[in-house]
């Protein structure tokens, strides 16, 4: 089994979206029982609260469930636990290496790095494109699926 932390500033827009929409993505494509997704955060402002409104409602209008969810924040531990830890921007990838330390197995990297157009996903929260999030995190769900497969899925 794969395991894949995704990882944003508060845990309530961008990495829930990633963790739901992979999730999702693996499932349909039969691959949901080699997976195992989770996401958190680089900072504790967030913590316990469920996703942000426009993201839930996002994902219920795509048919995905994210209730039940609450925002966490990333530990030292999850660098051993996690197989990759997926960041949305260059920020978060800062972070997340200031709590994490060292990145010597190579786990840490943004989402986006492995597409045709490497890049930082926009966090909603101040841009309030929810659906250019979306379309940016399922550019990148489908990269990773295609990279995973590539690894010797199927």
């Amino acid at each position: 089994m794969i395991k894949i932390l995704f990882v944003c500033h508060g845990n309530i827009c961008r990495s829930p979206m990633a963790e739901f929409l992979f999730r999702d993505l693996c499932t349909r494509e039969g691959f949901g029982s080699q997976v195992y997704i989770e996401s958190a955060a680089t900072s504790t402002e967030e913590i316990g609260n469920p996703v942000y409104p426009p993201a839930r409602r996002l994902l219920q209008q795509k048919g995905i469930d994210c209730s039940g969810k609450r925002a966490r924040q990333i530990t030292k531990k999850d660098y051993e636990n996690f197989d990759y830890l997926i960041t949305m921007d260059s920020q978060n990838n800062r972070n997340a290496r200031r709590i994490w330390k060292t990145d010597d197995e190579h786990k840490i990297m943004r989402m986006l790095d492995i597409t045709d157009r490497p890049r930082d996903i926009a966090d909603p929260w101040y841009t309030g494109d929810f659906e250019k999030t979306y379309e940016d995190i399922m550019e990148g769900s489908r990269a990773w699926l295609g990279k995973l497969v590539k690894r010797g899925w199927k």
